[in-house]
């Protein structure tokens, strides 16, 4: 049976069929180059490819980028991202280095439309509030391409009510088991793109997705053998560890 997607999007986002897109930033641990840092931005930007970053806010609600909910894997602090002020975090090293953590502004900052990027919202159920909001008033007047998009359901939601403006995608995976459940959250916020899951690429969702017309980027990509594989059903990887 197909899954047929009857809205329209209310976005181009084809500049994502593009080029490739570095998953965190073209980060490198053998240069002591860290996911999610403006050294590893700027390496993306060097090299033309689009960024793929993650998003968390602060306790005083700045969009900061960075990936985990705790911050001791990347920083060696004990606490979370979101019980501590913007400006205490932008204090903090990554990993020793002098990296520290960066808030969205001094992305758009760095990039400054150089390339395109792709922003993951990481969502708290039930502590969200507000976040949305914050991420569209940093975006507003940035002249670079630019989309956001979230694994998390409510977060969709608050982007189609407080940021209809913004470029809007689903993060997804799982395979067939959640293809009808993918296909009514799709819909439901009318995304203009997917972000899916490699190892299950080979769904009805992702097929039927693709026949609307609208970009499907795959994650994550990290050899030419998974890049071949990526290309038989998405329009560009989110790539580490190797150049493709």
């Amino acid at each position: 049976m197909t899954l047929k997607f009857d809205r329209k999007p209310l976005h181009n986002v084809n500049w994502l069929r593009e080029r490739p897109i570095a998953h965190r930033g073209l980060h490198d641990i053998s240069k002591s180059i860290y996911e999610n840092t403006l050294t590893a931005c700027a390496a993306a930007v060097r090299q033309e490819y689009a960024i793929e970053v993650d998003l968390q806010p602060s306790a005083d609600g700045v969009p900061m980028v960075f990936h985990d909910y705790e911050l001791e894997r990347m920083t060696g602090t004990a606490g979370e991202i979101r019980q501590k002020k913007s400006s205490e975090l932008a204090g903090i090293s990554i990993r020793g280095t002098s990296d520290k953590i960066p808030a969205l502004q001094d992305l758009l900052e760095l990039v400054a439309g150089e390339v395109g990027l792709v922003l993951e919202l990481k969502g708290s159920k039930d502590a969200d509030a507000g976040f949305v909001q914050a991420v569209s008033d940093v975006l507003a007047g940035y002249n670079g391409d630019v989309v956001i998009m979230s694994f998390h359901h409510h977060i969709l939601e608050d982007a189609r009510k407080y940021a209809p403006h913004l470029p809007l995608g689903l993060t997804a995976y799982g395979g067939e088991s959640k293809d009808a459940q993918h296909k009514e959250i799709a819909e439901k916020t009318n995304v203009g793109f997917i972000s899916y899951e490699l190892k299950n690429l080979d769904t009805r969702f992702v097929s039927d997705f693709r026949k609307s017309g609208r970009p499907i980027i795959s994650w994550t990509v990290k050899s030419p053998v998974d890049a071949a594989y990526s290309a038989r059903f998405a329009d560009q990887p989110t790539f580490e560890g190797f150049l493709p």
